[in-house]
């Protein structure tokens, strides 16, 4: 294919008018496809559904003398609280293990520190003159989201193909007012990149001006490889210890894309003196999660090794749909360079950089064809993308033959919008 770049005017016109007629006949077809959020396919959700007859009497609800029907233990069973350990790298004692959503529990970190301030706040954040947070960008919607919703200044932070810059972050944490920071550590959303080893320890040796500065560390990825065999991924509690910033990290995980997303158990680790200041706060909201369902994926989930087997039976669904995307992307958009993209491993998306001022138009010339996409701006502080040019692809939720007729789509959109760019 000629590079589109060098396509002479005249050939444009013409380039432009054969994608026209294939975007047209798309369009004729009435598709009806989504590709917009990470959600596991119904597949994945019958594989485990096993889980739902895990608990079948009153004796398995005992947890070591806890009745897991009952009042109390709100940190979670004990044994919940291990297995979380086991999977994340860190013990026991750091764990705590809440209700079906990690995203409830990072609202309530950041919720507790404005209202009422962290184990080393001066004041609550909402006594502050201006309280700035740095976002990792691209990143997660739903955390610049929580951010933004308490007023907080969000300040974008370019992502590097090791984690975030981490020259910028150094540099900013000097200003007391940036009191914490988003992470995605492990195939971050949405680019599928792993924290290198040296990112993650300047993140756990920063000495950031806030006494209180936060440190979420969203690890929703940890276990969730899909293609090749599990990594190894350093416990960042671990890291900020050894740095005297026991207290600085909160990190979340969950359940919900290894067993239901709708019903799975989430978790917090962080230093037992924030755990137990956490619970104090926590403790007037409820007086347990839970319980049953934390018993219930003990019993079915066992253990990591055990875990970990099952997260190759997703991965076993999850492939095909992530090699339909970038074998088409490689096949139809590489030779015109016009666009680049991520190759993940793991997690839930491919991070593409479609050519800067085009992201909305091909996002709205997919919408009309009816496939339905993350929207453009949406992995940026605010949804704004200063670029226009991210875009999230999730190929997870639908069957794989709807993946290849949406990436299809989604190709000739990109076309159109590169040569309407160009100037046809």
């Amino acid at each position: 294919t000629m590079q589109c770049i060098e396509i002479a005017t005249n050939h444009r016109k013409s380039e432009y008018d054969k994608v026209s007629a294939e975007y047209e006949s798309w369009k004729a077809k009435g598709l009806k496809l989504n590709m917009a959020r990470g959600k596991p396919s119904k597949q994945q959700l019958d594989l485990v559904s096993g889980i739902l007859t895990a608990l079948t009497s009153a004796e398995e609800c005992v947890d070591s003398g806890v009745d897991a029907r009952n009042y109390g233990e709100l940190k979670g069973l004990e044994s919940a609280r291990k297995l979380f350990a086991d999977i994340l790298g860190c013990k026991t004692s750091q764990v705590f293990a809440g209700g079906n959503s990690s995203l409830q529990l990072m609202y309530d970190t950041v919720s507790k520190a404005y209202t009422h301030g962290l184990l080393h706040s001066e004041k609550p954040w909402c006594k502050e003159e201006s309280v700035k947070w740095l976002c990792p960008a691209p990143g997660y919607d739903r955390h610049f989201k929580v951010t933004e919703s308490f007023g907080f200044e969000l300040i974008t932070i370019p992502m590097t193909e090791n984690g975030p810059d981490m020259d910028i972050v150094e540099n900013l944490i000097k200003d007391p007012s940036v009191k914490g920071m988003w992470n995605v550590p492990k195939y971050s959303n949405p680019d599928g990149i792993i924290y290198s080893d040296e990112t993650i320890e300047r993140i756990a040796k920063m000495k950031p001006a806030a006494p209180d500065f936060l440190l979420m560390w969203d690890n929703a990825y940890c276990i969730h490889e899909f293609d090749g065999d599990y990594v190894e991924f350093p416990d960042i509690l671990h890291q900020c210890k050894k740095y005297g910033n026991y207290d600085m990290v909160y990190e979340f995980a969950s359940t919900s894309k290894i067993t239901f997303p709708g019903d799975g158990v989430a978790c917090m680790a962080t230093s037992e003196a924030n755990l137990e200041d956490f619970e104090k706060w926590i403790g007037i909201q409820t007086i347990s999660y839970d319980k049953v369902n934390q018993q219930r994926h003990v019993l079915y989930l066992q253990n990591r090794a055990h875990t970990l087997k099952l997260m190759k039976k997703h991965a076993a669904f999850m492939k095909p749909k992530f090699e339909a995307v970038l074998s088409t992307l490689d096949r139809e958009i590489a030779p015109l360079e016009i666009a680049s993209w991520s190759h993940p491993k793991g997690g839930y998306f491919v991070s593409f950089d479609a050519m800067p001022g085009t992201a909305k138009r091909t996002l709205a010339l997919c919408k009309e064809a009816g496939v339905a996409m993350t929207a453009a701006g949406a992995t940026f502080p605010y949804g704004i993308d200063p670029n226009d040019s991210n875009i999230r692809i999730a190929p997870s939720f639908p069957p794989v033959e709807d993946v290849e007729k949406a990436i299809a789509v989604f190709c000739t959109c990109v076309k159109m919008s590169a040569l309407e760019k160009l100037g046809v």
